[in-house]
């Protein structure tokens, strides 16, 4: 923690308060802190930090948004997200902090152009029930992008933008997912040597700020638009996701 600049405290400051954000109001935002995180600290060390903080966050979006739901889509994903997360773990084994970030880029900005194409072409779902191989598709991309970089909100967002789910159902489901997908992630992060001493030292200064974010995003998820709700979620997962892939 002595060894960071006040430019990097900053940018860590900044990333906190956009994770308790992205719980609450801007689902995919969370994309950008683990694309600062990344930059601050080496890759693979900044994706145990951030989990801690990211459960945290979670609990606040489950406590608010506990009564919209959508079990079926959770359940329906979750055997997908469980080969993806068993995949993630067996890469993290053996890339380098350039392969982690590089990967989980490319892989955003794949989602990404799928996901608009099928919007622009009308074929997108006109309800919460997706096809079964897309299901399958994006569970197991969500599985692998949120173990190496605790990126998969922006995977799960293109999912449920594409089912046209309305805001408070699109947070509840989105929180209660994450919330169970993080929590079985921290004994493999662990195990990895992702979650150290310094760390949790480094979280420990940054709680407040992500808890700040969390209350901020919740008064604002009341007041957002559905239109502008889901302009943003894109946007700001382009930006995430390029940052990932750009050769800094």
């Amino acid at each position: 923690m002595a060894e960071l600049s006040v430019v990097a405290w900053a940018l860590l400051a900044m990333a906190a308060v956009v994770i308790g954000l992205s719980k609450t109001a801007i689902p995919g935002s969370a994309t950008v802190s683990v694309a600062i995180f990344a930059a601050v600290m080496p890759a693979k060390e900044s994706t145990g930090t951030i989990l801690l903080l990211l459960i945290l966050a979670d609990l606040f979006a489950i406590t608010i948004y506990r009564r919209t739901v959508n079990w079926r889509v959770i359940v329906r994903l979750v055997p997908a997200v469980v080969v993806g997360v068993l995949l993630g773990v067996a890469f993290l084994a053996w890339a380098s902090d350039e392969w982690v970030k590089r990967t989980i880029g490319i892989i955003l900005l794949g989602v990404i152009a799928v996901t608009l194409l099928r919007r622009w072409l009308s074929r997108a779902a006109a309800d919460d029930r997706p096809h079964r191989v897309a299901a399958a598709a994006y569970g197991a991309l969500s599985g692998f992008t949120t173990m190496v970089a605790n990126a998969a909100g922006p995977v799960m967002s293109m999912y449920l933008l594409a089912a046209r789910f309305p805001v408070k159902e699109f947070l509840g489901t989105t929180a209660w997912f994450f919330f169970l997908v993080n929590v079985s992630k921290v004994p493999f992060s662990i195990g990895l040597g992702l979650i150290a001493v310094p760390g949790l030292l480094l979280d420990l200064v940054l709680v407040p700020l992500v808890v700040a974010g969390a209350l901020l995003g919740r008064w604002w998820a009341n007041r957002i638009d559905q239109r502008l709700f889901e302009r943003v979620v894109i946007a700001v997962t382009v930006v995430g996701a390029l940052y990932l892939v750009w050769p800094w």
